[in-house]
């Protein structure tokens, strides 16, 4: 009897994986993206190559900055946070490629049953009885749809995303920091072009002080002249603020305490051989977060045929087998030896509306996932034509600006010698000075944001995974 049951279930093993040949699930196709004219740009670019292809450390060749990037890269709350997701995910995908593995239980247990006399067992039985058991049970399901392999598919292609979500953590970590460290630099030179205007207006004030007493200029100017001086004292207190707020700001960008930050004295040129933009579809590969969104999709596709094939049978082989006996001294005899051997089909019929929910739920989710992936691609577009547009204009105003500044120091100079031989008014000398500086000062900001521009464009190439 025993080899009969054996065979019977061999039989229906056979059937199984027979049946395994019949895959409903269907294969993932890579969504067609239409990349023609995605940015703006003056020329269409047939060069495969893009600024975005060259290494963030070949790009920013400042010492201290790599070293604040190093450390950023290996300290950063929010990639660490990243590597955690991709540990989580390796252990749902490695879960999942045991997914077609029996499941096997080992246990031993102890029983006593003791029925009352008035029950009909108890009116048969002298009394109590015991039975000790250790048994071995396995289970097993054939994946004749395609479930199994479809989950093991979407928890792959989590996991990839996760790698790729790290990556443009990264991406957006190293711009981060190097627009927070030229910012800085930028702050620096303009305290210290205010600092030097504010010990020229003191000069000034002297200046002005003596001018009065000899009778050349009245009290009004005495006042104005010193309220110009309170300005740029005013202008110098903010931007100190600024400097440590803005350090507070990369600290916790590179892990650490709020503190001082190292950097050089001046801009560093960034190292563009050539302000290449490269072919469309070829520069979006670079950028993790458009391949993040095109594994997500993919997972939901995947788990899309999961809910599918709960609409179809399962078939599932059981076994148990092992010792049992009501005495312990018989307990590992022969004659305790006991086996079971199970087969079933299961069609599902009436669910409370769980597997059609599911289905719609999945399907949902695939095209909320299609949606996205499909706004990354478009947003990558604007992001490239916004970082061109920002860096060509601020090009152009500092070829400006720098004509701007050159003229209104002259006329600062000039006023102050015309003032002193009583050809210029005091009014005239402040405003020559007030405009001076703000222009001196807006000329070191074009520069930030020039540099700003190329770091957005950088990393809306995909710069930075390299």
């Amino acid at each position: 009897m025993k080899l009969n049951g054996i065979y019977k279930g061999v039989v229906v093993l056979g059937v199984a994986l027979t049946m395994q040949s019949c895959f409903v699930a269907k294969d993932f196709t890579k969504p067609t993206v239409d990349t023609a004219n995605l940015y703006r740009q003056d020329t269409l670019s047939t060069d495969s190559t893009s600024i975005g292809n060259i290494s963030w450390k070949d790009l920013f060749q400042d010492p201290i900055l790599q070293g604040t990037i190093e450390k950023g890269l290996k300290n950063n709350i929010d990639i660490n946070l990243a590597i955690q997701n991709i540990v989580a995910s390796k252990a749902y995908l490695a879960q999942a490629k045991e997914g077609n593995l029996p499941v096997i239980n080992v246990g031993a247990d102890y029983s006593r049953q003791d029925p009352s006399k008035n029950s009909a067992l108890g009116a048969f039985s002298n009394g109590a009885s015991d039975q000790f058991q250790l048994a071995g049970n396995l289970s097993w399901e054939a994946d004749i749809w395609g479930k199994i392999r479809s989950n093991t598919r979407a928890n792959n292609a989590s996991y990839l995303q996760s790698i790729a979500a790290k990556q443009f953590v990264e991406t957006q970590i190293i711009a981060s920091i190097a627009s927070n460290y030229y910012q800085l630099i930028a702050l620096d030179q303009q305290l210290e072009i205010t600092t030097s205007t504010i010990t020229n207006r003191e000069d000034s004030f002297k200046t002005i002080q003596a001018l009065k007493d000899a009778g050349n200029v009245n009290e009004v100017a005495v006042q104005q002249t010193e309220a110009q001086l309170y300005a740029a004292q005013l202008i110098a207190e903010d931007l100190k603020s600024q400097i440590i707020i803005l350090e507070n700001a990369t600290s916790i960008l590179i892990g650490q305490k709020v503190q001082a930050i190292d950097r050089s004295k001046s801009f560093e040129t960034l190292n563009i051989p050539s302000l290449t933009l490269g072919v469309p579809a070829v520069a979006l590969r670079n950028r993790p977060d458009i391949v993040a969104a095109e594994y997500a999709l993919m997972s939901n596709f995947e788990l899309t045929n999961v809910a599918r094939s709960s609409f179809y049978p399962s078939i599932t082989l059981g076994a148990s087998a092992g010792f049992q006996s009501v005495e312990i001294k018989d307990w590992f005899s022969a004659n305790s030896i006991f086996s079971n051997l199970m087969a079933g089909i299961a069609q599902p019929i009436l669910n409370k509306r769980a597997n059609r929910t599911r289905l719609e739920v999945a399907r949902a989710n695939q095209e909320s996932s299609l949606l996205n992936f499909q706004y990354k691609v478009l947003d990558a577009g604007r992001e490239v034509s916004d970082a061109l547009q920002n860096y060509k204009n601020e090009s152009t105003k500092i070829t400006i600006r720098d004509k701007q500044v050159l003229a209104l120091k002259n006329a600062a100079d000039f006023s102050d010698e015309l003032l002193n031989y009583g050809m210029a008014t005091y009014l005239e000398v402040l405003t020559a000075k007030e405009q001076s500086l703000n222009s001196e000062l807006a000329l070191i900001l074009n520069k930030y944001q020039q540099q700003l521009a190329l770091i957005q464009l950088y990393k809306s190439l995909g710069g930075g995974t390299k």
